[in-house]
């Protein structure tokens, strides 16, 4: 199984990023919540703040873990780990997405999320408790 990490950031108007995959990725169009793959000798959180400094051109500090997604592929198994995040440093610009957007939870589903997402997407419009 393959540990993916994704960062659930809230801007101040409490809406949160998603980000569009380019032409020239897998999955090209689809929007997700930004992060990646977790490396050999990493934890989630580690690979969390390093995709979010090389993807997203950001430095966050994880606030707390928010939810999981097992989605099953023809290539095995992706186990999403989703963390509540805030940018701490540096400016959002786009390496592998096209394209970012602040979205109210609400209105999450409305996106053509990756499958993955969709279970994050559905928690994220349960709340934080904050």
């Amino acid at each position: 199984m393959q540990d993916v990490t994704a960062a659930i950031v809230l801007n101040e108007a409490g809406e949160v990023l998603l980000a569009r995959r380019a032409p020239s990725e897998k999955h090209a169009g689809s929007w997700e919540f930004p992060g990646g793959k977790v490396e050999a000798r990493e934890t989630p959180e580690e690979c969390l703040v390093r995709e979010m400094m090389e993807e997203c051109g950001v430095r966050v500090g994880i606030k707390s873990f928010v939810a999981e997604s097992v989605y099953l592929t023809a290539g095995g198994a992706i186990r999403l780990l989703a963390y509540r995040c805030e940018i701490i440093a540096g400016h959002l610009t786009m390496s592998v997405h096209d394209a970012y957007r602040w979205v109210r939870p609400s209105e999450l589903l409305t996106y053509s999320l990756l499958p993955a997402d969709v279970p994050i997407a559905k928690r994220c419009q349960q709340g934080f408790g904050e």
